[in-house]
C-alpha cells in the first residue's frame, strides 16, 4: 500500500465537482469518503458512479471501491485530509461538523467557488490546518432512474493548490484532475471568480455555455460584466491571476469578436463540451439557493466601498434572485433583458 492509500480523504459536501474529485480519486487507489445528500448516497451506493472528461477518459467506479455516508461524525471521523466542496454559503456550517467530528490534524482543503471560503474555514478551524485550492472546470451531473450516477468534466484545466510542502499536490494531482501549486492562490481566486461571473448569465439564459457564447449578444454581455469586475478590482487594489493563462482583459476582447473569429480564438482560449452549464443553472432548476451573492456579490461590495459602478453586475444579481425566489427554474431570459443596465 502506497503513502497516498494510506491517507484516507473525505470529501464534505460531495456534489458534481466533490463526486467527480472523489471519484477518480478512488480510481487512483485512494481511500475515499463521501460524505452527501441521502438520494445520492443511496444512487452511489447501489450503483457507483461515473466519472467522465472531454476527453474521451469515462471511468465506473464501484459501490465496494469507495466509502459514502450521511452522518458527518462517520464521514469525518479518521479522515486525514477533508476536501471540503459545498457551496460557499454553507461554508460555516460544514467548518463546524469539521471541527466537532475531524481530528484536530486532519489537513482541510477548500475546493470552493469565491474567495472567502478558506478564511471562513480558518476562522473555526485556524490557520495551519486549512488550504485554499482552485477547481477551473465544469462538472455536468447526470442521474437517470435506476441507474449508475455520471459526473462528466465538461471543460479542462489544472487543480491550483496553495503553495505548500508538495504533499496535497501529490495526493490530489490524478488522471482527469491534474494538479499544482501555486505561490498566490488569492489572486488565482479573484481571477477565477471574473470568470465565473458567467455563472449568472449562464443560469438566467438557460443556454449550455457553448450555445450562450456561440451568440455574440450573450458574449457581449460577459465581456461587459468581465470589465466592470476588472476595473473594480483595480480600484480595490486586489491582484487577479490569468485563468488558465489567459488574463481577463484578453478574454474580454475575444470574447467582443464576430462569431467566426471568436470561434477561432476559442481554440485557443479554452476547451469545452457542449453538454457545460454552470453550478448556478443547476441550483436554479432545482430550486436551491445560488451562490450568486459570492459571485457578483462581491464585485458589487467593492464596487460600493470604491465608488465605481457595477450596473451588470447589479442588474444580474437581482435577476437572479427573482429565479431564486420564483423557484421555476432557469428564466431563459433573452440577452436583450440584460442590455439596459447602465
Amino acid at each position: 500500500m502506497s503513502q497516498h492509500e494510506e491517507l484516507p480523504i473525505t470529501v464534505a459536501g460531495a456534489g458534481s465537482v466533490g463526486c467527480y474529485m472523489g471519484g477518480l480519486l478512488a480510481a487512483a487507489g485512494r481511500t475515499v469518503t463521501l460524505l452527501t445528500r441521502p438520494h445520492l448516497a443511496k444512487a452511489v451506493r447501489e450503483h457507483g458512479l461515473r466519472v467522465s472528461d472531454l476527453d474521451g477518459r469515462d471511468i465506473t467506479v464501484a459501490p465496494n471501491a469507495l466509502s459514502v455516508e450521511t452522518d458527518p461524525d462517520r464521514a469525518l471521523d479518521g479522515a486525514r485530509i477533508v476536501l471540503v466542496t459545498v457551496k460557499s454559503h454553507d461554508t460555516a456550517e460544514m467548518a463546524a461538523l469539521i471541527a466537532a467530528h475531524a481530528d484536530q490534524d486532519a489537513r482541510i482543503v477548500s475546493l470552493q467557488n469565491g474567495v472567502r471560503n478558506a478564511g471562513v474555514l480558518r476562522h473555526t478551524l485556524g490557520n495551519g490546518r486549512v488550504v485554499d485550492a482552485m477547481v477551473p472546470f465544469n462538472v455536468v451531473q447526470t442521474r437517470p432512474a435506476g441507474g449508475t450516477p455520471r459526473f462528466h468534466r465538461a471543460s479542462g484545466g489544472t487543480v491550483l493548490i496553495e503553495k505548500g510542502d508538495g504533499i496535497l499536490r501529490s495526493l490530489l494531482g490524478v488522471p482527469g484532475a491534474p494538479a499544482a501549486e501555486h505561490d498566490d492562490i488569492e489572486a488565482v481566486l479573484w481571477g477565477k471568480l471574473l470568470v465565473n461571473l458567467n455563472n449568472g448569465l449562464n443560469a438566467l439564459s438557460g443556454l449550455p455555455i457553448v450555445a450562450q457564447f456561440g451568440d455574440r449578444r450573450w458574449r457581449g454581455l460577459v465581456a461587459r460584466q468581465l470589465v466592470e469586475g476588472i476595473a473594480v478590482l483595480r480600484a480595490a487594489g486586489i491582484r487577479h491571476a490569468p485563468y488558465e493563462g489567459v488574463p481577463a482583459r484578453v478574454f474580454a476582447l475575444a470574447l467582443r469578436l464576430p462569431d467566426a473569429l471568436f470561434r477561432l480564438a476559442a481554440k485557443r482560449i479554452f476547451a469545452i463540451d457542449e453538454s457545460a452549464r454552470s453550478s448556478m443553472w443547476e441550483d436554479l432548476e432545482a430550486g436551491r439557493r445560488t451562490e450568486i451573492d459570492h459571485l457578483q456579490g462581491e464585485i458589487i461590495r467593492l464596487a460600493g466601498a470604491h465608488g465605481v459602478p457595477a450596473p451588470l453586475n447589479r442588474a444580474v444579481l437581482a435577476r437572479v434572485k427573482e429565479a431564486e425566489r420564483a423557484k421555476n427554474g432557469s428564466p431563459g431570459l433573452p440577452p436583450e433583458d440584460l442590455n439596459d443596465a447602465r
